[in-house]
């Protein structure tokens, strides 16, 4: 509706033209209350012209022609027909506009001969004709030139659209092809380690048992998390051949995490506050994946430590933090490393903070919010 307003005002400016164009024209006729309904029909048509070109043209061309012959207020009768043409025109609606110039100007032409009076020279009619025809000409050409130039544009617009789309297709194509060269050599070399792992540590494990000894708790340790390396790599493999959106992991298996980092001999606290609530696929891993990173750090770089992980639910924002007390000290800083920095990318691309640094007293502490309202 707000794009139908400058021609509802238009049509209202035209309509007070019109009318007090006939109040004050010297050879005007009085101005009666169907002479005022024709202009309020001719207001009203040109309010929707945007929408209704042809049914304007014809709903205008009338109601001009029939003030004309009623009141004739003289060549303002002819503007509100000027424009309902050049809209027309420029709508591609181009026989409509040139027949309707044609029977204004016609309809116009007639009854001011038949009322000129007798034995008078025709020049006020003809100059009169010569410019309306003039007007209507520039009327029905610049509608045509505002018609090609919209349309040369949508086109241009299209254009580059369908040209965007080809960038997305090539690099969507591109991605899919380095999906697959990971995935192929992923296969080829990670996937044969850890399986040489897992079949040596259960060879072990079997053999301790078979000579009645109880395998030692490192050994299971290192079993239990090749086994789940093994299933983690294989979804990873799955979804870079088909990458969707059902990823299995989550902050519902940070158990699983936990059980086996114990397995490993560290200590694990896990402390939830807040309501739990279904999160976004994308949160949801990215936080599952920021404690699976840090308890690792933990495992490697920390000593004998215990960690703690403390998982906030908050109804704006989800807040994910592991600590432990191990051997990092606020004087060394710790070089980032590529576990860092993946996990950085992770929390920023969804539009979150991480905040990573040694702790007061010891221990080193990772903390990552994301927010579960508004754009990621």
């Amino acid at each position: 509706m707000r794009r139908d307003l400058p021609y509802a005002l238009s049509g209202l400016a035209l309509a007070v033209l019109l009318l007090g164009n006939a109040a004050i024209a010297p050879d005007a006729a009085p101005v009666r209350p169907v002479d005022v309904a024709l202009v309020l029909v001719m207001g009203a048509a040109l309010a929707v012209c945007r929408r209704y070109p042809v049914v304007t043209l014809i709903a205008v061309t009338a109601t001009m022609l029939a003030l004309h012959v009623r009141v004739h207020p003289g060549v303002s009768a002819a503007f509100p027909v000027l424009g309902a043409v050049y809209v027309a025109a420029w709508r591609g609606r181009r026989v409509p506009s040139v027949l309707a110039s044609v029977v204004f100007l016609a309809g116009f032409l007639a009854r001011d001969i038949s009322v000129a009076p007798a034995g008078r020279p025709g020049q006020q009619i003809a100059e009169r004709t010569a410019l309306l025809l003039g007007w209507f000409v520039a009327a029905n050409v610049a509608g045509l030139v505002a018609g090609q130039r919209r349309a040369y544009l949508e086109q241009v617009e299209q254009r580059a659209a369908e040209a965007e789309r080809t960038r997305e297709e090539m690099a969507l194509r591109r991605a899919g092809e380095e999906r697959l060269r990971i995935a192929r050599d992923l296969h080829d070399s990670l996937t044969h380690s850890i399986s040489v792992i897992k079949v040596q540590a259960g060879i072990a494990v079997h053999l301790a048992r078979k000579q009645g000894e109880e395998p030692p708790a490192a050994l299971l340790a290192i079993q239990e998390a090749s086994g789940a390396a093994m299933r983690e790599l294989r979804a990873t493999l799955g979804t870079l051949r088909s990458p969707s959106d059902d990823d299995h992991v989550g902050l519902a298996r940070v158990g699983e995490l936990v059980e086996r980092t114990r397995a490993a001999g560290v200590p694990v606290q896990v402390t939830v506050t807040g309501q739990p609530q279904d999160l976004p696929a994308e949160v949801d891993r990215a936080g599952y994946r920021v404690v699976q990173e840090a308890l690792t750090n933990v495992a490697r770089h920390a000593g004998p430590a215990t960690a703690r992980i403390h998982v906030e639910y908050a109804p704006a924002q989800l807040t994910v933090s592991v600590t432990d007390d191990g051997r990092a000290e606020p004087t060394r800083p710790a070089t980032p490393g590529v576990g860092l920095r993946g996990m950085r990318e992770r929390v920023t691309g969804l539009g979150g903070t991480l905040h990573t640094s040694a702790r007061e007293g010891g221990g080193f502490g990772v903390e990552a919010t994301f927010p579960l309202e508004g754009p990621a």
